[in-house]
């Protein structure tokens, strides 16, 4: 029997974080969970941070537990994380303050003020990135606007997983595919939009250099080591933008097809040897992000499972538990196709109560009010699969061919109702799974940096021998057709 290559993923999303060991072995990848955290915004008088202190002893607890089940013997050890968010380190590498949600309500008016300072044609024709408020260069001009006494004490920018990777090994650098979600990276030159910054009136300075997945950052500290009981392990950059960790892992074949990956967000997109930024792409708002091997995934962002967690989150505070489970049962029952939004609408970014929220962009566009769990969830389901038709149309019409699948992966895979509805909404087939993408993509990109694999086919391969997937078949019906419409008019066109 082949000797099991072990591998520690730390993967940490928007609502929870989790320790993940992977072990591959004769092609065939397992992971096993041994630590799971939660996750959240922690709000400070207005404003909205990340507790990163606590997630990385969150972090070092998940190492321990990882050598204390399988040994010592971790080949590596890779942090992917959500994208945007940034900490700032200021001289001998002490933290500045802490690092803000993409939420926080900092960043409003920022796109016009960028606009203002540079036009938004330039900006796209120098990063490729999809507008939306929460992206690290409107973050940054915040501070900048706001006179932060921060920005000017930095030395350096790190975004949430080579924060990470610094507290595990004092190396500062940024790997590539988290690098590309802040708006201010040039895909074409392979390196900083240091222009774009500077006349923005922002420290191109505070840059570190950017690496590609799959890189060596360092070994783990020495006082890390001992802390957790490990050995000078190797820590790997992976994809360290979650998304991108997610798509290493779709168990795809050929080329026609797009990815999905769902979870607080849906990523929308397709894989591309190199960025697509043409006027089209532009007039759109798609967004071009690195991934593994040098590949783009050329995506949008739409706001995605986001509105069933607020909803969850709204009713708790009433006093109302549903599970998840609950809330799709209660969604399946409700009449079908009464009320739709657009879940990329700005009233649902940051809302005090999601229900609230859904209930006025229905009475605002002279739809009936859901009333109730069931209506409510059946409204953000349905609209999130008729957002996505409209997104894979425009990726055909972008590229000039057909996409005749949809592989969605992450969290929300496990959502059948939602995978049943994009595929009646997209007339085309879903292919769901695996749940565990991107922990599966960061141990992958790891096995390829260790040698253990060749190749980004050699992952979804072994992705497609290791993981079960389940299909769901488009059912014809005139009423999603007639909804579409209704959601045309919705979005503006």
């Amino acid at each position: 029997m082949a000797e099991t290559a072990k591998f520690l993923a730390m993967d940490l999303g928007a609502e929870s974080g989790r320790g993940v060991v992977g072990l591959l072995a004769e092609g065939r990848l397992r992971l096993e969970e041994v630590h799971r955290f939660p996750n959240g915004s922690v709000r400070v008088l207005d404003s909205m941070h990340w507790d990163v202190l606590r997630l990385f002893t969150e972090m070092k607890t998940a190492l321990a537990r990882c050598v204390q089940a399988h040994g010592a013997d971790v080949q590596g050890i890779g942090v992917d994380t959500w994208g945007v968010d940034f900490a700032l380190l200021g001289r001998g590498d002490v933290l500045l303050g802490n690092p803000y949600h993409y939420r926080d309500r900092r960043t409003d008016g920022m796109v016009e003020e960028a606009f203002r300072r540079v036009p938004r044609a330039e900006i796209f024709e120098r990063t490729g990135i999809q507008f939306m408020r929460i992206n690290t260069l409107y973050q940054l001009l915040a501070m900048r606007v706001q006179a932060s006494p921060l920005l000017d004490a930095a030395e350096t920018l790190l975004l949430m997983p080579d924060l990470f990777h610094f507290f595990l090994t004092g190396s500062k650098v940024s790997e590539f595919s988290i690098a590309t979600t802040t708006q201010f990276y040039d895909p074409r030159r392979r390196d900083w939009a240091r222009d774009v910054l500077e006349k923005m009136d922002l420290p191109a300075r505070i840059l570190p250099g950017i690496v590609p997945p799959g890189t060596a950052v360092g070994r783990l500290l020495p006082s890390v080591a001992a802390e957790t009981g490990t050995g000078r392990i190797p820590v790997i950059a992976p994809a360290c933008h979650d998304t991108g960790a997610a798509v290493a892992a779709v168990p795809a074949l050929g080329t026609d097809w797009c990815y999905l990956s769902s979870g607080t967000w849906s990523l929308l997109g397709v894989e591309t040897p190199e960025p697509l930024m043409d006027a089209r792409a532009l007039r759109h708002n798609f967004t071009n992000e690195g991934g593994v091997g040098g590949t783009f995934r050329f995506l949008k962002n739409i706001m995605g499972l986001w509105l069933v967690q607020e909803c969850r989150r709204a009713w708790e505070r009433e006093g109302r538990r549903c599970s998840y489970d609950e809330l799709t049962r209660l969604a399946a029952e409700a009449p079908p196709l009464v009320s739709l939004v657009d879940p990329d609408d700005e009233s649902f970014l940051a809302p005090a109560d999601m229900p609230a929220a859904i209930r006025a962009f229905c009475a605002r566009t002279g739809q009936p009010e859901p009333s109730g769990a069931g209506p409510t969830i059946r409204c953000a389901l349905e609209s999130l699969a008729l957002k996505y038709r409209r997104v894979v149309e425009q990726l055909e019409k972008i590229r000039g061919r057909s996409l005749e699948v949809v592989h969605i992966v992450g969290g929300g895979s496990q959502n059948r109702l939602l995978n049943q509805f994009t595929a009646d909404a997209t007339g085309r087939p879903v292919i769901a799974g695996p749940v565990e993408a991107t922990a599966a993509g960061n141990v992958l990109v790891q096995a390829i940096a260790r040698g253990h694999l060749g190749s980004l086919a050699d992952a979804r391969a072994v992705v497609r021998r290791s993981f079960d997937v389940e299909t769901f078949q488009p059912r014809a019906s005139g009423d999603w057709e007639a909804a579409y419409a209704r959601c045309l008019r919705l979005y503006g066109g």
